[in-house]
């Protein structure tokens, strides 16, 4: 049987690599922020919204735990408002990630 040399394996210079065209593209120093003061202004009133639609859907407790009340358990504040205030904050948020930071705020 004949031996079968072993593949000779290339070595590759570090110069102009993929990893260091990558690092050059790093913002370095007085580069542009990705936000500005207005996308967490705007992050944060989602999560303010958000956690007001969770404070609304908890709501109170029964006054007599031994009596099933559907009026506080099915109440339009827990069924419609709180899911509407938790999307509207869901909205909010992705509207401040996806919003572009004004020319003013680049230079």
């Amino acid at each position: 049987m004949a031996k079968l040399a072993p593949k000779q394996v290339k070595s590759r210079s570090t110069s102009g690599s993929r990893i260091e065209k990558f690092m050059n593209k790093i913002p370095q120093g007085d580069e542009v922020m990705l936000y500005d003061k207005t996308n967490y202004i705007l992050m944060v009133v989602g999560v303010v919204f958000i956690i007001l639609g969770f404070i609304l859907m908890s709501g109170g407790s029964n006054p007599d735990p031994n009596v099933f009340d559907p009026s506080v358990i099915y109440s339009t504040r827990r069924i419609t408002i709180a899911p509407i205030v938790i999307v509207l904050g869901f909205i909010i948020e992705i509207f401040a990630v996806l919003k572009r930071p004004s020319e003013s705020s680049k230079s």
